[in-house]
């Protein structure tokens, strides 16, 4: 009798430990999910800490500097393809956008007296900061167009978005090629270039760059875009239900054209950055940076099952990656086999990204 009042005492002791009301058993159970749904960051983040403390110059300012300086450019094409793949859809054209927008800028921008100029020695661009901003504004709008186009695409034909974008990765490389002859561009101006090389401030031994600029400005407009706007009202109820949202008076259709439209605003942004940090273009310019993209915000909480997403969730995915790159470069391993870790990354990212998603319905 008395064993059977001692099993009936544990019983009731576990059933109180585990009660949903129990705080720590709450806490407990958010602490688990939280290391279930962040596993793969949290990798990650432990292979820069091994990395960072086994080599050395790895936590530097200058290896600082240069994570940042990569981050930057990834960071805007991540903006951009964020807001897709909320709404359930996503964005294969992203890379040959930023591509095509390198290539516009740097044939536009390059030096009065380089010798191998694209236009020839008869076109003379005005020597002023004016005509930068100019050009910058025309490759943002170009590669808007073709975002529009897939907003169209995928909104008024309902072509799946997946087959919308990857036809339009492959239009806007084949004008690419057209357009510049495959023959990489160089010779690029000082104004231009400084874009990305040129120090804003500097703090200590840390030279804040004009590039930086651009991620801070790019994540607050996103980020009040997301959370303050009817813009990203509309895009998290277009994600987590679209018959709903339509039902309840969401313009779906015009919402996504904004949303694709916005996207190639920020390919085209980042390929004009990417094309002066890089001193040039060619139509291989941010190849493959979609795939990089679309794991960066899956890795930071952007849910493929749409209706999920924050702006610091993707830079932080952003930053996680690109310290992934930096870290197989400090342990000296062959760049074929980063590609083939980098792959297996993406794979694993969007894998438990879709069992979250399962879970949920």
């Amino acid at each position: 009798m008395a064993n059977q009042n001692l099993t009936e005492k544990e019983g009731k002791k576990v059933m109180r430990e585990q009660s949903p009301m129990n705080p720590s058993f709450v806490r407990k159970r958010q602490f688990i999910h939280l290391v279930k749904d962040n596993i793969i960051a949290l990798f990650l983040v432990l292979l820069v800490l091994f990395v960072g403390f086994t080599q050395q110059n790895f936590f530097t300012f200058a290896n600082l500097v240069n994570t940042v300086s990569n981050v930057t450019p990834r960071f805007i094409i991540a903006l951009g393809v964020s807001g897709c793949l909320i709404i359930r859809g996503t964005d294969l054209s992203a890379g040959r956008a930023v591509g095509l927008a390198g290539v516009v800028a740097c044939t536009l921008l390059q030096r009065n007296d380089y010798a191998d100029k694209f236009f020839g020695a008869d076109f003379t661009a005005p020597d002023t900061w004016w005509y930068v901003l100019g050009i910058a504004l025309f490759v943002v709008f170009l590669s808007m167009c073709f975002g529009l186009a897939d907003g169209l695409i995928i909104s008024q034909l309902k072509v799946p978005p997946f087959l919308a974008t990857l036809g339009m990765q492959t239009v806007i490389y084949g004008i690419a090629r057209v357009y510049s002859n495959a023959k990489p561009i160089g010779g690029l101006r000082s104004d231009y270039t400084s874009i990305a090389t040129a120090p804003l401030f500097q703090i200590g031994t840390f030279n804040f760059k004009w590039l930086f600029l651009f991620a801070i400005i790019g994540g607050a407009v996103f980020w009040f875009l997301y959370n303050m706007t009817r813009y990203g009202k509309y895009m998290y109820a277009i994600g987590g239900n679209e018959n709903a949202a339509e039902v309840s008076g969401v313009n779906v259709k015009k919402s996504i054209i904004k949303i694709y439209a916005l996207a190639g605003c920020m390919y085209g942004l980042a390929g004009f950055i990417l094309a002066a940090k890089s001193g040039g273009a060619s139509v291989n310019l941010g190849l493959g940076y979609e795939l990089e993209a679309i794991a960066a915000c899956t890795i930071g909480g952007v849910s493929t099952g749409g209706g999920v997403g924050k702006v610091s969730g993707i830079l932080l995915g952003v930053l996680v990656f690109e310290l992934l790159k930096t870290s197989m470069q400090f342990l000296g391993i062959n760049s074929d086999w980063q590609q083939i870790v980098q792959g297996a990354v993406i794979i694993i990212a969007v894998a438990f990204d879709v069992r979250k998603y399962l879970k949920r319905t």
